[in-house]
């Protein structure tokens, strides 16, 4: 087999451009954009459980020395965990942890559900154009007064046809779940972390190892 026979750029066009408009016009800046995000910071170092851990140990040894009304926030630029050593110093309350990381959570898993959305949206879509593709390239054989090239159509019918599986199959879905994974793997990491960090400060904040139970009068 000859693997330059394999190379076609007219299909490729119809096949990956169809399916790229297809998609951005059915999912929408947001998702789209939602899904190139994901996949730029796929490239880029992942959540660092062990370095924030570390970051975290110096704002609870401050707060154990200074304790919660003198203590400063110290801040390393994840955003979450900055607002979680915010709200707790600021509120002393272990429900302000809780109420700032289900809000973070809540704002990464939309993003993640819309990339992986969009993501998924393109896989569906690829083989409907390799399908176009194959119907594009067998209307040229219909030619009035000419003998039609049936090599270059069927060619281009089959290349179309392969180019939109191999797409759909082997790129979009395989890549929506890798968003897919990457995202759950984070927050399983994010949660031990804020569970570390409830456990160390429960003893800081009153009222919170042994809440006030109300009595019935």
């Amino acid at each position: 087999m000859n693997p330059a026979q394999l190379i076609d750029p007219a299909s490729a066009a119809i096949v990956v451009g169809g399916t790229l408009l297809a998609t951005f016009l059915r999912c929408g800046v947001g998702d789209v954009r939602a899904a190139l995000s994901a996949l730029a910071a796929l490239t880029r170092n992942k959540f660092d459980a062990r370095h924030a851990k570390a970051e975290l140990a110096i704002q609870v040894r401050e707060i154990q020395q200074d304790g919660l009304v003198r203590a400063a926030p110290h801040h390393f630029g994840d955003s979450e965990f900055d607002d979680l050593t915010d709200a707790i110093i600021e509120t002393r309350r272990i429900d302000a942890l809780h109420a700032a990381h289900a809000r973070h959570r809540a704002l990464r898993s939309e993003a993640s559900q819309r990339a992986v959305q969009a993501l998924a949206q393109a896989a569906e879509l690829a083989p409907v154009f390799g399908l176009a593709g194959t119907l594009i390239s067998l209307s040229q054989l219909r030619v009035d007064g000419a003998i039609p090239d049936l090599t270059g159509a069927i060619g281009m019918a089959v290349l179309t046809t392969l180019y939109g599986l191999l797409l759909g199959n082997l790129f979009f879905a395989p890549l929506a779940r890798v968003v897919e994974r990457a995202a759950q793997a984070e927050e399983r990491e994010r949660q031990q972390l804020v569970d570390w960090l409830e456990a160390e400060l429960m003893d800081e904040i009153p009222g919170a190892r042994n809440p006030v139970r109300r009595t019935a009068a």
